[in-house]
């Protein structure tokens, strides 16, 4: 495993000369200074406890958690702690449907530049898909934007179902994905007893990537450019992005709903831009009010989980206290969470695509060592 550069000052600071071969040995890898607009500073400088972190390191590399392929820690704006077990600094990350906030983030900005809007309906944007359509259904017609951010359209449309008609494994087996989902009947819900108690926020959430992936589609067609474009031009230059590798469909669309390969420190980018409240080094990509309205619940997934637009929502749980995060996930483990209270910004990359158990290892480096080592 490659470990990033030691920060040898800080280890000089922190250890006295004769133990700090040892503890470089030991492992505390830290941000080596780049010209990328990440501000850098030493974890106890922002009141982070280096020594957890060593420890989570000396675990990671140790083989008790399999399959990191980096972890970098923020605080205060400042990128404090940075390793690469897996590949380097300038390592394009899988991060499969971490994707999905970002989409967010591009949805948001057209709908700041009134291109369209979270009641805009679908099928009115894309109207060839609309005549093209099977299983036609009013209900459908009033499929909204806002439906497909918050996982909550009634297509029959469900990833953690492998029944499903919608799952996004028989998606891919098409060549139109946009009309593969588009075609979808209405879903159906069994319920015991005549009375139906209303949804949580008033939504049904069922995960499903083909919906974010039509979001492309609508995306380009409120905008007038291809969403890899727009993204550069809109997102990632201002955030001085520019290694983005896209997956593309059959029709070479880009695939919203995952799969999009950036660079750890540029997916901190990503979280630092929406703790700031849509603001990067003082100039404004995204509107404040969507930060807030992408990041608040609109639907429940579980007693301990619900679901804003594109981003979950979550109180992790660490030596006895309750700290409020919102997230990228995906497949594999992979997490980029901020977590307001704390001004803490955490990114977490990881292999363990489809593996029982990715998610809770990664939430475990969260509880166990990232939360732990965050002082008041």
């Amino acid at each position: 495993m490659k470990i990033a550069v030691t920060c040898l000052g800080l280890l000089l600071a922190i250890f006295p000369p004769h133990t700090l071969a040892d503890e470089a040995e030991a492992g505390l890898s830290c941000p080596e200074a780049k010209n990328d607009g990440l501000a850098t500073s030493s974890p106890e400088s922002e009141g982070v406890a280096s020594k957890t972190l060593r420890d989570m390191e000396a675990a990671i590399r140790g083989g008790e958690f399999k399959k990191i392929g980096s972890v970098l820690v923020a605080r205060h704006g400042k990128l404090v702690y940075e390793a690469n077990f897996e590949g380097d600094a300038t390592t394009l990350r899988d991060t499969r449907s971490a994707t999905k906030s970002i989409t967010d983030a591009l949805m948001g900005i057209a709908i700041g530049e009134k291109k369209l809007g979270v009641d805009s309906r679908v099928l009115a944007l894309l109207p060839q898909r609309a005549r093209n359509m099977q299983n036609r259904d009013p209900r459908k017609e009033k499929i909204a934007v806002e439906d497909f951010l918050t996982m909550s359209s009634p297509l029959e449309c469900d990833d953690w179902n492998d029944a499903s008609r919608g799952n996004e494994e028989r998606m891919y087996l098409v060549e139109d994905w946009a009309q593969f989902i588009l075609d979808l009947p209405v879903r159906g819900r069994m319920h015991v007893g005549e009375q139906v108690d209303p949804p949580k926020y008033g939504r049904y959430f069922s995960y499903c990537t083909g919906g974010v992936f039509t979001l492309s589609e609508v995306l380009e067609k409120a905008t007038g450019q291809r969403t890899d474009r727009y993204a550069q031009e809109k997102l990632f230059g201002p955030l001085g992005i520019t290694d983005a590798q896209w997956v593309y469909s059959p029709m070479n669309i880009p695939q919203t709903g995952g799969g999009l390969r950036l660079t750890s420190r540029d997916l901190l980018k990503i979280a630092e831009l929406y703790r700031g409240g849509g603001v990067w080094h003082g100039v404004r990509i995204v509107d404040e009010a969507w930060v807030r309205a992408s990041t608040q619940p609109h639907a429940e997934i579980d007693d301990q989980t619900e679901y804003g637009y594109l981003w979950w929502i979550k109180t992790f749980k660490s030596g006895g206290k309750g700290y409020p995060a919102y997230f990228m996930s995906g497949n594999g483990g992979n997490k980029v969470a901020v977590f307001p209270g704390l001004e803490l910004a955490v990114v977490i990359t990881s292999t363990n695509y489809g593996t029982r158990g990715m998610h809770e290892q990664t939430e475990k480096l969260l509880t166990d060592y990232i939360l732990a080592a965050v002082g008041p």
